[in-house]
């Protein structure tokens, strides 16, 4: 009877364990998310990079893009809720959306292309994965070894 006992403690210890680790899993993923602001194109449309963007994601400090810029945030969880306060031109009046999305629990490092959501394009014309390209190496970076042992001895 102890035993038995004793087996049901420790199997539900488990499955609060496991519960817990599930749902920290779920709600405590952390994302770097970044935004683009450049021009895109996808099936034959192009889609031109805004004056200025503000982002801003829930009390972060703001990111600020002009064109061709890009800025980031940290997210935990996988829900994104993000202010843009975009301004079409040098002078024009900003005008706010907000946009919220589900993030991929796959991806790390989430691309997010600015006008290309705003254009209502298909979710794979403006999220994607960031990879961080190593750059390659050129003949000034090559390490060039030689014998230094070479002419010690002298004549032996």
């Amino acid at each position: 009877m102890k035993n038995k006992r004793k087996l049901l403690f420790r199997i539900a210890a488990l499955l609060i364990v496991l519960a817990v680790a599930g749902t920290m899993f779920v709600i405590g993923r952390g994302h770097t998310i970044y935004f683009d602001n450049k021009e895109t194109s996808y099936n034959g449309q192009t889609v031109a990079p805004f004056y200025n963007v503000k982002v801003t994601v829930g009390d972060q400090k703001p990111a600020k893009l002009s064109k061709g810029d890009r800025g980031m945030a940290d997210l935990m969880g996988q829900t994104l809720s993000v202010t843009l306060e975009i301004t079409d031109s040098e002078g024009g009046t900003p005008h706010a959306h907000k946009v919220s999305m589900k993030v991929p629990y796959n991806m790390d490092g989430i691309a997010i292309n600015v006008p290309a959501l705003m254009a209502g394009l298909p979710q794979d014309a403006y999220l994607s994965e960031f990879v961080i390209k190593e750059p390659e190496p050129t003949a000034e970076d090559e390490e060039i070894v030689t014998d230094e042992l070479e002419n010690i001895g002298g004549d032996l």
